[in-house]
């Protein structure tokens, strides 16, 4: 089986409960501290908005969701900001579910969704304004590759920003392998070298945050929500099912809290 075909299967076996957990957005959430009482619905909404907010989006714009998950995302985008957007996975049930879900906002005319692989994307040089890719570059076979396709596809001023996981504490490395296994990322990079990264592709950074603690240091907090949860998950899945979801996602609980850390970057293809 190719990478993208296994990440595909990776993504198809997790995205259905994911879906139903997280409201179509399979990212992770932000919540302030213990005490924040917002649902898990919108910890991972305020995610959604804290990294598109600094694309600085423009009615009639166009923008690449590189790794769109089941869609909401991409509608959110659509309703709120006037854009027209296309919608990449490596997920069939992704596809299906994000199509459903954009007829459902109204907003099938402005919101597109393909099969495509961003390591090597169909797309001519210059089509798009910006480029959102939450948690999908961490699993990329090879990330130069990849952001080169995303710089390639960005017209000249074309902006992009991206969330994905980084590694903030070297100690007990073996917790983070299998959080590493789990997630299938074949890098886990410090927030230096995530920068280093988008420099070398010929982008310009604009803007960098490292917000960790409030999003992987609030994992019990997601945990406490999900079991909550749970009955009403199962109604709709089945027990087997729910059992199965929580196997494949127990190596991501591994790592101390202050091991995995989470960035947000915005960077811009530069005027030439």
């Amino acid at each position: 089986m190719s990478e993208t075909a296994n990440i595909g299967e990776h993504y198809d076996k997790r995205s259905p409960i994911g879906d139903e957990l997280r409201n179509g957005q399979l990212h992770m959430w932000y919540w302030y501290d213990r005490k924040d009482d917002a649902s898990l619905t919108e910890a991972v909404h305020r995610m959604t908005r804290k990294v598109t907010d600094t694309l600085g989006l423009q009615a009639g714009e166009h923008v690449l969701d590189a790794g769109c998950g089941p869609g909401e995302t991409a509608v959110y985008l659509a309703t709120r900001f006037g854009v027209r957007v296309t919608g990449i996975t490596v997920s069939r049930f992704e596809i299906d579910r994000a199509v459903q879900r954009a007829i459902a906002g109204g907003v099938g005319d402005a919101v597109t969704f393909e099969y495509d692989d961003f390591m090597s994307l169909s797309y001519p040089d210059a089509t798009f304004d910006a480029v959102l890719a939450l948690e999908s570059l961490q699993n990329a076979p090879d990330l130069d590759q990849v952001l080169a396709e995303l710089y390639r596809v960005l017209r000249p001023g074309g902006r992009i920003s991206f969330s994905d996981f980084s590694l903030t504490a070297k100690g007990d490395m073996t917790r983070v392998a299998t959080f590493m296994d789990t997630l299938k990322l074949p890098r886990l990079p410090m927030l230096p070298q995530w920068l280093e990264y988008v420099r070398a592709a010929g982008f310009e950074i604009e803007e960098y945050t490292e917000c960790g603690p409030r999003v992987f240091g609030q994992k019990a907090k997601y945990l406490e929500t999900a079991l909550r949860m749970r009955d009403e998950v199962t109604a709709k899945f089945g027990a087997d099912a729910v059992d199965e979801f929580s196997r494949l996602h127990h190596g991501f609980f591994t790592p101390r809290k202050d091991q995995i850390g989470y960035v947000i970057v915005s960077a811009r293809k530069p005027h030439r």
